[in-house]
């Protein structure tokens, strides 16, 4: 693949990932193999990273995983196939764009979804310490 296009699909998926309340990013020039390797986070949650190569990596719960891997939506990790929870998702073209923003995505709203379950049990214990 062209390296210029395939750093043009980069920002794209960057742009996207970076316009949601809250995310932010981590950049590693020098990740696994010496690749770069760009982390987009919420809170202290990781949503996803991807590669300057464009392979992009997502924990899941395992039954999530395992889902995603069997639809077709993601692929076991190359380096370590046999893991619960990672899927993999590999950006060639244009085409694979929105693949991975779906992914990073579903990251994101399980993110979300886990800081609203914690501020909802620390402001009912906060409540509770309150009416004593």
């Amino acid at each position: 693949m062209n390296e210029e296009l395939l750093e043009e699909l980069l920002k794209l998926i960057e742009h996207e990932v970076l316009g949601w309340p809250g995310v932010v990013k981590k950049r590693d020039e020098d990740g696994p193999g010496g690749i770069g390797v760009t982390g987009y986070r919420f809170g202290r949650r990781q949503i996803g990273h991807i590669h300057d190569d464009g392979h992009a990596d997502f924990r899941f719960p395992r039954e999530v995983r395992d889902d995603l891997i069997r639809s077709g939506q993601a692929i076991s990790h190359p380096a370590f196939p046999n893991s619960r929870t990672t899927a993999s998702y590999q950006v060639r073209s244009a085409e694979d764009v929105p693949g991975a923003l779906e992914l990073f995505r579903m990251g994101y709203e399980r993110a979300v979804a886990r800081d609203a379950r914690h501020a909802a049990r620390a402001g009912s214990t906060a409540t509770r310490k309150e009416a004593k």
